[in-house]
């Protein structure tokens, strides 16, 4: 039986003390005047970082792909690995348009480019069809963090498993971790994609989708037109080749797990079950429903797939990677200044905190109103997800993204 959020085994951290009402208008205001900041200071500067970056993938691509054929070796699938990783940190960047206002942008960098059409496979070689991806994340995760119609929602997703014995669930847990990218991000985006006017897609035809757009595409580039590569080599190489980029893909699915998966997860981060009342209660919301791991430095940013900026990255989700490093100590002071607390820990610590949530062991935090002084508001709670009314938010939520919330709208005055 699923376990039941008032029984005493899962518990969720409390607050810690009474804290002074908060004001979200002034926050939201620092945030505005910071926002205008960041986009008067783009420049060639940010795109010489966007090159390195791309350069660190392609190197580690190259070392993979030159020591592909000599048998079954971790220098191989590590550097194919990461090179898929650094592929997903340049989607989740450009893709957002963090790069759209940059002054002399190249075309094959900006959003209405990069990774679409024929370039899928050149720019984002993944298991998810990429425009599926920025719709279920840039429109609706972005757009409804924490609350009933965020798609990633790690309590709520995880509760089917709940009723399992422990020891399933933590197998689960496993499983989940080294294949997630083509078990749950796969057709969990198609979903949403496909239902995206409104009419849930059936069972057939989200199966369907899924395995000609996701599955067989990646599949065959990844499985059989890499290995076919090494074909003059002889058979054993082409085996050799075939293995390393099946490692690589569950090597890359752990890294990938584990700095994703925990941003929006833990005891000490909250859920809601309504909808922000304003954008400045939307922004409040990014950094209640957010954690960071240890920031600053190309090396160890690398290294978190700049995952590790995950509240400036929701305050702020249209800039370049550069201007996250930058950005960060402001943003934690503007936390400090307005009470807002600013939770950043190492990511082995956020993502044993995502576990225990997922196996049903902790809960997530409902008490924003409490903790922050603010007073409740008595509208009617969020529908659940996928629910009836999910078919009107969805549209809107296509045609005002995310970073609309904590943009353009933020920035007209």
């Amino acid at each position: 039986m699923p376990r039941d959020p008032s029984a005493s085994a899962p518990r969720s951290a409390g607050p810690a003390r009474a804290a002074p009402p908060v004001d979200v208008e002034a926050f939201a205001r620092d945030v505005q005047a910071l926002r205008r900041e960041i986009l008067a200071s783009l420049g060639e500067e940010d795109l010489v970082h966007l090159r390195k970056i791309e350069r660190w993938g392609r190197t580690a691509t190259a070392v993979g792909l030159a020591t592909a054929w000599a048998g079954p070796n971790l220098i191989s699938a590590a550097g194919l690995a990461l090179g898929r990783s650094t592929r997903w940190i340049l989607m989740h960047h450009i893709g957002h348009r963090g790069y759209d206002r940059v002054p002399g942008v190249p075309e094959h960098h900006t959003s209405a480019k990069f990774a679409r059409g024929n370039r899928r496979f050149l720019d984002w070689p993944d298991w998810i069809e990429p425009e599926a991806w920025k719709y279920e994340h840039n429109s609706l995760h972005h757009a409804h963090t924490g609350e009933a119609d965020d798609p990633d929602l790690v309590e709520r997703n995880a509760a089917w498993v709940h009723g399992m014995p422990e020891p399933l669930r933590w197998l689960m847990f496993a499983g989940l971790t080294i294949t997630w990218r083509s078990t749950y991000y796969a057709p969990n985006t198609m979903q949403e994609w496909l239902g995206k006017g409104g009419a849930k897609p059936s069972s057939r035809e989200l199966w369907s989708a899924v395995l000609q757009r996701c599955w067989l595409p990646y599949a065959g580039y990844a499985f059989v037109g890499l290995p076919l590569l090494y074909a003059p080599l002889g058979p054993l190489a082409v085996a050799s080749a075939f293995c390393n980029s099946v490692l690589a893909d569950v090597l890359s699915n752990a890294h990938t797990f584990l700095v994703v998966g925990p941003n929006h997860a833990g005891d000490d981060l909250h859920r809601f079950d309504d909808r922000s009342s304003s954008k400045a209660e939307h922004l409040v919301r990014q950094v209640l429903g957010s954690t960071n791991y240890p920031t600053g430095g190309d090396g160890n940013d690398y290294a978190h797939l700049w995952l590790n900026y995950q509240i400036e990255h929701h305050l702020f989700p249209d800039v370049s990677m550069l201007q996250y490093q930058k950005v960060q100590p402001r943003v934690k002071a503007l936390c400090e200044k307005h009470g807002l607390p600013y939770v950043q820990e190492s990511v082995f610590r956020r993502f044993s905190k995502m576990a225990k949530v997922f196996v049903g062991r902790t809960l997530m935090r409902r008490d924003a109103a409490e903790v922050l002084g603010i007073r409740p508001r008595t509208a009617p709670p969020a529908p659940s997800h996928r629910g009836e009314s999910m078919a009107a938010e969805t549209l809107a939520a296509e045609t005002l993204a995310a970073e609309t919330l904590a943009a353009e709208t933020l920035a007209a005055e």
